[in-house]
């Protein structure tokens, strides 16, 4: 016997929009952008994308970072656990907002533990996240040396791993160009040495971070390699890497002690690993009034960095920006399609750019 068909005064009209929607991507293999599902379906663009961002909210669709949607193909909302570096480090903070935010607009619980920038607190946040039965888990802290331990513990309980800017085994990585971020950094102060100094050059120091193995390190190797490759008269022995830790009070030490040491020498490059640990350089810069014999570089652009820059005769005149804002939506992509069995690439790099004082307060004023 067939069934009656529903009287039109029971149906919910928005709802039978929604349902059209999330069938249509059910029924294509292919992720569809809002103009092609307006095309199939006749629905108003308007009510399509207010459609298509409840859809995504609850986690029936998702979002991918061209802009096209496709059905997620899970029975639940999936959980993913985040190890961020620690909460007291400007960038991992801002990491793990854009995270936050990310997850949420696409329907993915988050469980954020923090390693606070410690071996132990990583260990023992991997056997939580195991604990807890998380779906995928993005691994965010600094010891090259538990990063085995680590991941061995996620891969025997079956959970697939990112691992940001860390390398670990099993896992795919997510993070910057160590190599080529250190190198514009390196090319920022060597053309800051010609401009301000006619190239005279006494010591390069590179301010490194140890632990955290020679990935990172190599942002240290990247900025040594453009000074050399600009002021090729420079020799070796000019060149000092030291283990900042890429904390602020360690490389303050150090950069203090260095200072100290070279009382009337001119000239002086300091290529920091992160942008903290380019701040204690500068504490130390500042203390001695040393100002203009020196320039630092960093990396991440963190807001103190910033304003930092922005003060007349400041010795940090740049820092690469990791763009922390564009690591949620992509970790969060990149999640769903491995969870989804799709292929992903072993290394995925984020974009990268140079600003230096000028360039900062190029982009202030246009915001004004």
């Amino acid at each position: 016997m067939k069934t009656p068909a529903a009287k039109p005064l029971y149906l919910i009209p928005v709802l039978s929009k929604a349902l059209d929607v999330l069938e249509l991507l059910q029924r294509e293999a292919e992720p569809q952008s809002l103009e092609a599902i307006h095309e199939r379906t006749r629905i108003s663009k308007t009510t399509i994308y207010r459609i298509l961002k409840t859809l995504a909210h609850r986690g029936y669709v998702s979002q991918l970072p061209n802009g096209r949607y496709r059905a997620a193909s899970f029975p639940k909302k999936a959980l993913f656990g985040f190890g961020s570096e620690s909460a007291d480090m400007p960038f991992s903070a801002d990491v793990t907002e854009s995270l936050k935010a990310a997850a949420a607009s696409v329907g993915v619980d988050l469980l954020v533990l923090d390693n606070r920038y410690d071996a132990t607190a990583a260990v023992r946040n991997a056997e939580e996240f195991v604990r807890q039965r998380v779906d995928l888990v993005i691994e965010f802290q600094i010891d090259q040396h538990v990063a085995p331990v680590v991941a061995d513990k996620i891969h025997n309980a079956g959970i697939p791993l990112i691992a940001v800017d860390i390398p670990h085994p099993h896992a795919i990585f997510f993070g910057v160009d160590n190599f080529r971020v250190g190198f514009e950094a390196g090319e920022c102060l060597a053309n800051h040495a010609k401009r301000k100094w006619q190239g005279e050059v006494s010591w390069v120091l590179g301010l490194d971070i140890a632990d955290a193995g020679p990935l990172v390190q190599s942002r240290i190797t990247g900025a040594f390699a453009a000074v050399r490759s600009l002021l090729p008269q420079l020799g070796q022995d000019r060149f000092v890497l030291a283990d900042g830790k890429g904390l602020r009070e360690a490389s303050y030490d150090i950069t203090l002690d260095f200072l100290r040491s070279r009382p009337k020498q001119r000239g002086m490059l300091i290529a920091a690993a992160t942008d903290t640990s380019a701040l204690g350089a500068l504490d130390a810069v500042r203390k001695l009034k040393r100002e203009g014999d020196v320039a630092i570089a960093g990396q991440d652009c963190i807001r103190e960095a910033m304003i930092a820059m922005r003060q007349s005769g400041s010795a940090l005149v740049g820092s690469v920006s990791h763009e922390a804002a564009s690591y949620g939506p992509r970790l969060i992509q990149l999640g769903l399609a491995m969870l989804r069995g799709e292929t992903v690439a072993p290394y995925n790099y984020v974009q990268h750019k140079l600003v230096t004082a000028t360039s900062h307060l190029r982009r202030a004023h246009a915001a004004d």
